[in-house]
């Protein structure tokens, strides 16, 4: 019987508390851009991370996104294109905007 795989890892969280997940545990979970990851934290402190399924979506955003899908082959003559003026009235209200995703958090949000 062969033994079984062990791999190791780590990484370092930011001031935000966030990190990024090491090639060798993307590899492993199949991970792409924007998947979900899934924590199971047991009694003993042990917590196993697992590529998030189907079953962890967000139900609400499941039937709003089934109910687009269904609207736009049901009506495909409805869909228009993005309107520049918008566009550029969006970029108008971003412009000069600045997010620091390396921020530390609020103590609120700790």
């Amino acid at each position: 019987m062969a033994a079984a795989l062990s791999l190791q890892s780590e990484s370092t969280l930011t001031d935000r508390y966030q990190t990024t997940v090491p090639a060798a545990v993307r590899k492993a979970l199949r991970l792409g851009k924007r998947d979900k990851i899934h924590y199971s934290i047991q009694g003993d402190g042990l917590v196993v991370l697992s590529r998030a399924g189907a079953d962890d979506e967000d139900p609400a955003l499941v039937n709003f996104l089934g109910f687009l899908a269904r609207d736009i082959g049901a009506n495909p003559d409805r869909l228009r294109v993005l309107d520049p003026a918008l566009a550029d009235r969006v970029k108008t209200l971003a412009a000069g905007v600045e997010i620091d995703l390396d921020a530390p958090l609020s103590d609120e949000d700790e």
